[in-house]
């Protein structure tokens, strides 16, 4: 008689093959790396909506994600910890290839940074859940994940990107009147260093801080010139004029050619982002206080527009900031009286 066990043996435990799995992922991740600059060079090189795109932004590191953890886990035995830490692993690898390769700056790895991690733990969690269907098809698989990306970028020049305007609004309080702060909002043309305040977007991540703007003319249809140092110079043609008020311009960075301090895809006036207006108004807060408010208006065009916008209050908040600050600080400074 057949002993039991010999009708339903007990399956026979696939072996564990870890002693090639760094070989392989680094491998795989150099290959990653690779397929991600030829992508990254023919989005930059059409121009239609170039790395500002969803393929870029959120398809290729799912893809690439998805490639690397089934290349380093073809016989799935690795732990669901393996899969959802590789998007950080992969991002590592970015980093350090996209700043002294593609020269890319720190302000669009810090925005890229968040996206990419969540796409890419999609596109881990994917080839997770599918590990153990894929069986004998894992070529395949990897095919079909790097080819995503490939098609996308046919497909998507086809569909308008949204559009949206925003603004981003800060205030302080002076301890001044406004007849003592309006000459301050006309220009302060001899910023020093330490004026100001310490920001994020500034002291961190490297924006330039302004080193002084002085009006040319009165009225409407003056300009407002701005040095911002680093060669970043730009114009603040004025259309809102009224004394002890408000003043208020639009922004000409026409000339802006020497914009190198960061991204090159960061200009303040590029087809995805463009900063348009912005000004300031006083209002009265008390008796010798008075409210100062700086207003700054932009345009996107991006498929992550409420990202985007997210940014946008951080960045330009930050500069806003440091503005309002420095005014606070000249206007409560003590009058020296003139010595005759």
């Amino acid at each position: 008689m057949s002993d039991a066990n010999d009708e339903n043996p007990d399956p026979i435990a696939p072996p564990v093959r870890t002693g090639s799995a760094p070989l392989r992922i680094a491998s795989a991740v150099a290959l990653a790396m690779a397929f991600a600059i030829g992508v990254y060079l023919l989005l930059d090189a059409t121009r239609v909506n170039g790395l500002i795109s969803f393929t870029f932004l959120l398809l290729l590191p799912a893809a690439l994600t998805a490639f690397v953890a089934y290349v380093g886990d073809p016989w799935a035995q690795r732990s669901r910890r393996y899969y959802m830490t590789m998007p950080l692993w992969l991002l590592g690898a970015t980093i350090l290839l996209s700043v002294p390769v593609l020269k890319e700056g720190v302000i669009c790895i810090v925005m890229l940074a968040p996206l990419w991690i969540a796409s890419g733990l999609a596109g881990a969690y994917a080839t997770y859940r599918l590990r153990g269907r894929a069986g004998d098809r894992g070529t395949s698989y990897c095919m079909a994940v790097l080819a995503m990306p490939l098609i996308a970028m046919q497909v998507e020049p086809m569909i308008p990107l949204p559009d949206a305007t925003a603004t981003v609004s800060r205030s302080i309080i002076v301890e001044a009147s406004p007849d003592r702060i309006w000459p301050l909002l006309r220009g302060i043309p001899d910023v020093r260093p330490g004026d100001g305040t310490w920001t994020f977007t500034q002291d961190v991540l490297g924006v330039p801080r302004p080193l002084g703007a002085h009006m040319l003319g009165d009225g409407i249809g003056a300009v407002r010139m701005a040095d911002w140092g680093r060669q970043v110079r730009f114009r603040e043609h004025i259309i809102d004029w009224q004394p002890g008020r408000s003043i208020g311009w639009r922004f000409d960075f026409r000339g802006l050619d020497a914009w190198q301090f960061t991204d090159r895809h960061l200009m303040p006036d590029s087809a995805y982002f463009k900063v348009t207006t912005g000004g300031y108004r006083m209002e009265p807060a008390g008796p010798g206080r008075t409210r100062v408010i700086i207003d700054t208006h932009y345009w996107m065009q991006t498929p992550v527009n409420g990202y985007s916008r997210l940014w946008g209050e951080i960045f330009l908040g930050d500069i806003e900031k440091n503005l309002l600050a420095l005014i606070k600080q000249r206007a409560e400074r003590p009058i020296t009286p003139a010595i005759l």
